[in-house]
């Protein structure tokens, strides 16, 4: 959720800021270093950080992130996102008003957001010292000291009632969330991060409060920094951000996922043209040892938009979706391995039934080895374009830090791939994807033979 409130100011700040930028890039190097050299200490209340120093653009990029995702709501869905959402609704002695003003006088850009691992606080902002100072000791605030104050929190509560109900009318955003509660069940995973219309209407302050305490703290906390910037003027800005924070204590770690323990079939009916499928079963986690594999191997099948198996089956050959796509989603634990198509109602069986026989085909045979050589220049070429610039590297920053990967991540991300061969792809799909346990869900408007097939399907029979 980016800051809603002032949103016409922060809109001009934006525009502002992102109009210097654009001119500046035009005369500063058009990639940064290929391999940035990454520095991490520890703050003093135990938040650890990574800096890259970047001084070709007068700029800071700030990204503070949390073991403070939805999967530590509990019972009270929509925790966490809502205790997000309120960080910029009133801080220390400021409230919403003051908050997006200062922003806004000095063209900073400020934002916080929650998925399923995380919550995430980020900054940009010049490093001129008037500005820079400004912006810095906001965020510090913000992060710290956030007020919850009552009248903030029934705008925003109002706000997410009018945005669950819009979710409601996408079959896309119902299907998505019925697939979690599919393959996670009981997990955290499973809920959706925006909560449900009753735990959001129900929602207390004082539960705000409390989970800001508990999770908003320096050793649950990892700080990425990018910018222009030496290491010890980088670790007294480190220090100004979260001096503010306890030191308190690291979340817990979140619980196993299971397996799927067979293959599932959920119709959902929907008033639409088109009927949505998406497939999905546990995938796997950051750091997974199959990492590189399943990545290469996922992008031949389905992550490579245009030019992948399923789009020539799909698409190509039968015309029965204009996209389909598959993808991991990986998380603390095995997130998500999807397949997603959307197609015409009286395509839905056919398509879904494609969708299947090519992951099937898929897993027997695996790629051929110019499929394969094909992924790898496609994946290794583009990889210089997602670390040319500063907000590229601060997210990459944030990832290693949080899911504590090897420094040499980036340094050795073309060698891993390149690694990969075509029995290990096989391999690695035939261990940790299995069709025949996949939870499937349609939304749309079935036919009547569509629908009784899937009831049948749903009780185990595919």
């Amino acid at each position: 959720m980016c800051v809603e409130h002032g949103a016409d100011r922060l809109d001009r700040a934006v525009r502002t800021l992102s109009a210097w930028l654009a001119g500046t890039l035009l005369i500063a190097s058009p990639l940064v270093q290929a391999t940035p050299e990454i520095q991490t200490w520890n703050t003093e209340n135990g938040t650890r950080v990574l800096f890259v120093a970047a001084p070709e653009i007068p700029m800071v990029d700030v990204r503070l992130v949390f073991a403070a995702g939805s999967a530590r709501d509990g019972e009270r869905s929509g925790l966490a996102s809502m205790t997000a959402a309120m960080l910029s609704e009133g801080a220390g002695d400021w409230d919403a008003d003051a908050i997006a003003d200062r922003l806004d006088g000095v063209g900073a850009i400020l934002s916080a957001s929650v998925d399923r691992d995380m919550a995430t606080v980020t900054l940009r902002t010049l490093n001129r010292q008037s500005a820079f100072d400004t912006a810095v000791d906001t965020f510090a605030t913000l992060i710290a000291r956030p007020t919850f104050a009552p009248d903030e929190l029934e705008r925003v509560r109002q706000n997410r009632l009018v945005a669950l109900r819009q979710d409601d009318e996408s079959p896309r955003s119902v299907a998505q969330k019925a697939l979690y509660r599919a393959v996670f069940g009981t997990h955290p995973y499973a809920s959706d991060s925006s909560g449900t219309p009753d735990s959001i209407t129900t929602l207390k302050r004082e539960e705000l409060v409390d989970f800001h305490a508990r999770h908003y703290a320096g050793s649950n906390a990892v700080l990425a920094l990018v910018g222009d910037l030496d290491r010890a003027e980088a670790e007294a800005l480190a220090n100004r951000l979260v001096a503010g924070l306890p030191t308190g204590k690291p979340a817990a770690r979140l619980p196993e996922v299971p397996e799927l323990a067979r293959g599932t079939l959920e119709s959902i009916a929907f008033p639409s043209s088109q009927t949505t499928v998406l497939a999905g079963q546990p995938g796997m986690r950051r750091g997974d040892p199959d990492y590189f594999t399943l990545h290469v191997g996922n992008h031949i099948l389905g992550g490579s938009g245009l030019v992948s198996i399923l789009m020539d089956e799909i698409r190509e050959k039968r015309g029965l979706s204009y996209s389909t796509y598959s993808a991991f989603l990986p998380l603390a634990q095995p997130g998500p391995f999807l397949m997603s198509l959307q197609t015409r109602n009286d395509q839905a069986e056919q398509a879904r039934a494609v969708l299947l026989d090519t992951l099937k085909r898929f897993i027997d045979r695996g790629p051929t080895e110019a499929e394969l050589t094909a992924a790898k220049k496609n994946i290794t070429g583009g990889f210089p374009l997602k670390i040319a610039s500063n907000s590229n590297i601060v997210q990459y920053l944030a990832v290693i830090g949080f899911y504590d990967l090897p420094l040499d991540y980036l340094d050795r991300f073309r060698e891993r791939i390149e690694s990969v061969t075509a029995a290990q792809i096989r391999d690695a799909f035939a261990r940790r994807v299995h069709p025949e346990r996949l939870a499937i869900v349609t939304v749309g408007a079935a036919s009547e033979g569509a629908r009784s097939q899937q009831v049948s399907m749903a009780r185990g029979t595919h």
